[in-house]
Parts: C-alpha cells; structure tokens; sequence
C-alpha cells in the first residue's frame, strides 16, 4: 500500500491533467476549476483513508473529532470506504450530517447563552435550501456535481494506487493489468 506522500505526489501530479479533462468535457473554466479544486480536497483531506490515522486525518486538526464515529463505523479499506461506488458518496452523506449537527449544536448553543428561542427543524431545513439556491444561482447550477466529480476522481486515484500496489506487492501485477 502506498504512503500518504506518494498518494499526496499522485494528487498534485494529476490536478493538471484533472483541469484539462473536465475543461474538455465542460468547456468552462470555472468548473474545470471546482472540478479541480474538489479532486485536491478530495485526494488531500477527503479521501478513503479517513477511516484511519492518515495523513488526511490529521490534516483536519481541531476538527478530526468530526471523523471518530466514521473510523469507529467503516473498516479499513472496506467496500464503504474505499469503493469506488459508495466510498465518496458516504463520506459526502456523513460529511453533511456531521455538518448539520454541528451547526444544529452551535445554534442551540448560542440560543442557550443568548436566552434566544432555539429555531424549529424547518427553519434550519430553510437556511440550508438558501445556501443551496445562492450557490446554484451565484456559483452555477452544475458546481455541486463538479464538486462531487472532483472528490469522486480524487478518492478515486487514492483507491486505484492502493490497489495498484498491492498488486505489485504481491507479485500479482498482471491482475491488475
């Protein structure tokens, strides 16, 4: 299995090629750029080895409790980690959860402190359905899926090199090939 620099070395050595293939198929700048941007993210700090103490892990500092349950949950290198179907899907599902809850609990924190009311389960659906309708309106309407396809091709590479080596390891390279 490679280390966490070679799979770093992998990431920054395909983000070029990354540009110019979503660049090729959207004719865009700004979302070959969010395509781009979201496979640096995905392979940096978004990829399969979450599951773990990774690299990728640790580059989270204060905010790597967000991942515990995620480690504790998913098996190393299990199909729901580091499939190339479910892997990045569950992590952006768990991701978003794990951000909702978090800001749920930084409301209900401040209502606390402040003496203020704690807002209702459809006013917090709301200012998420905003923040999506600004993004789709200022952004684009194809940056979400520009951004799932980069941290989709970036957990991607990170799953492919580990498969690649562990071919190699074992002697069993023409497999993968």
């Amino acid at each position: 299995m490679p280390s966490g620099k070679t799979h770093d070395a992998i990431t920054f050595l395909f983000a070029a090629p990354v540009f110019a293939a979503a660049w090729k198929v959207t004719e865009n700048t700004g979302s070959a750029a969010v395509v781009t941007a979201a496979f640096l993210f995905g392979g940096l700090m978004f990829g399969p080895d979450l599951d773990t103490m990774s690299k990728q892990y640790t580059r989270w500092g204060v905010l790597r409790f967000l991942w515990y349950p995620y480690q504790a949950f998913f098996a190393h290198r299990s199909r729901w980690s580091h499939g190339l179907v479910f892997g990045t899907l569950l992590r952006v599902v768990y991701f978003m959860g794990a951000l909702t809850l978090v800001a749920f609990a930084a409301v209900y924190i401040y209502a606390s402190y402040a003496g203020g009311d704690l807002p209702r389960l459809g006013e917090f659906t709301k200012v998420w359905l905003d923040l999506g309708e600004h993004i789709r309106v200022n952004i684009g309407e194809y940056f979400l899926p520009s951004v799932f396809a980069g941290l989709w091709v970036g957990a991607a590479s990170h799953t492919l090199t580990d498969m690649a080596g562990s071919f190699v390891k074992t002697g069993r390279i023409t497999e993968f090939l």
